[in-house]
């Protein structure tokens, strides 16, 4: 006759049959190591692809509707790969092999931005860029939640955010020693010191999949969920709260154009190009120091109410970009717009798990991941079309009216719930 923990194992979901590991920095070993792997491969990316739009404008000579097309095509090329290896990892019970196999694909195509020569090129690369975290994403953050408790998942991936963001910190550090190096006309990116950003960005890269292989161990679950007639349970339905919630993160990101448009609205404001990557670190560490004491916030006070406040200082932002005339502004409103990063990237994340069943995590990550991707392409090619026939402005104006009504949205309608 079976004991009573047993019959609770069979109706309660996957049971963790992982062996005890030993904690770094009061975390699983996974959350830490997922970081590393994170902070590596912000290095290689915001070396070679943060400034593909001074490529695109100061070296091929495109116009800002073609950023908008190549960052929206980037943004959303994963789209749909997320949603299905989310739903492949919680189908197969395996997170690790998709992030491996994801971060491999994005660190074998970076060295070809080395050869492009034209627009369509360097969006064929990004896009290859995109399909390795698609591939990796939704595994990735489900692996994360599943290495972290309900009451402590805020504080995990405001680590990882943390140490990703880092990651963008040092690549950018690295980037402004190399426009010191090689200036150019001091406004505009040079060919020569791009190159040499792209050498740099290639060995972080390749030491994050290593990282991953090595140190991070799958959280393996019992196969399948039985109740208590032995009978295979069924696929737990996703709430409606997880369902409303995509449809205002939807709202939201729809005037979350790439930030491509950020880059471009420095230089439009004649902000040297040295400059420019400064406020890129800025930006970055603002974001870095925030995101951890915001995710441990969340674990204590609710997500719901820390996403709202994100958004509003989002759409404080974008109103400033829009108005901002001097170089000393610019500054200020990169810092702003760390701030917004930090208080709701990982806390959203977070979020997406206390709404759904632990079971359907990947899936849930994937449509999470999926429709925010999704939303950029067409966010981008309005931010472009806007910057082109009305002004740069318009694009920034039309970001923070959408921020504003996904604000009202997520006050309104969705409810904390705690898995």
């Amino acid at each position: 006759m079976p004991s009573n923990s047993e019959r609770i194992d069979r109706m309660t979901g996957p049971v963790v049959v992982e062996q005890k590991r030993k904690k770094i920095w009061g975390m699983h070993s996974n959350v830490f190591f997922m970081g590393i792997t994170s902070l590596l491969t912000d290095i290689g990316s915001e070396l070679i692809f943060t400034f593909v739009p001074l490529v695109l404008i100061n070296i091929l000579n495109a116009s800002s509707t073609m950023v908008g097309v190549v960052g929206g095509i980037s943004e959303s090329a994963d789209s749909f790969l997320r949603i299905f290896s989310g739903w492949l990892s919680d189908k197969v019970g395996n997170r690790k092999l998709p992030a491996v196999l994801g971060y491999s694909i994005s660190a074998i195509v970076k060295p070809l931005m080395l050869i492009a020569n034209s627009w369509g090129a360097v969006a064929g690369i990004r896009f290859g860029d995109r399909v390795g975290k698609g591939v990796r994403t939704a595994s990735r953050d489900a692996l994360i939640a599943d290495s972290a408790g309900s009451g402590e998942r805020g504080r995990a991936f405001g680590l990882h955010r943390a140490m990703d963001t880092s990651g963008a910190v040092i690549g950018l550090i690295i980037a402004a020693i190399i426009v010191y190096l090689i200036p150019g006309d001091g406004l505009h990116l040079d060919a020569q010191a791009y190159r040499w950003m792209v050498v740099a960005g290639v060995i972080p890269s390749a030491l994050a999949v290593l990282v991953l292989a090595v140190f991070v161990h799958e959280k393996r679950k019992q196969a399948v969920v039985r109740d208590t007639s032995g009978s295979v349970q069924k696929t737990t339905p996703f709430t409606l709260q997880f369902k409303l919630f995509l449809v205002v993160m939807a709202l939201f990101t729809l005037g979350n154009s790439s930030d491509f448009f950020l880059i471009l609205r420095a230089q439009n404001v004649d902000v040297p190009l040295l400059q420019v990557v400064l406020m890129l670190v800025l930006f970055n560490l603002t974001y870095s120091v925030i995101a951890m004491p915001m995710g441990i916030l969340s674990d204590k006070l609710g997500r719901k109410r820390v996403i709202a406040l994100g958004w509003l200082v989002y759409g404080l932002a974008y109103l400033g970009l829009a108005l901002a005339t001097d170089i000393w502004q610019i500054w200020l409103l990169f810092a702003l717009y760390g701030i917004y990063y930090g208080v709701c990237e990982g806390v959203a994340k977070a979020f997406v798990a206390d709404l759904v069943p632990v079971e359907r995590r990947g899936t849930a990550y994937g449509l999470y991941n999926g429709i925010v991707g999704i939303m950029v392409l067409p966010a981008s090619l309005i931010a472009g079309i806007l910057w082109d026939k009305a002004g740069p402005s318009s694009t920034f104006y039309f970001g923070a009216g959408l921020a504003l009504l996904a604000m009202v949205g997520m006050t309104l309608f969705i409810k904390e719930r705690r898995a």
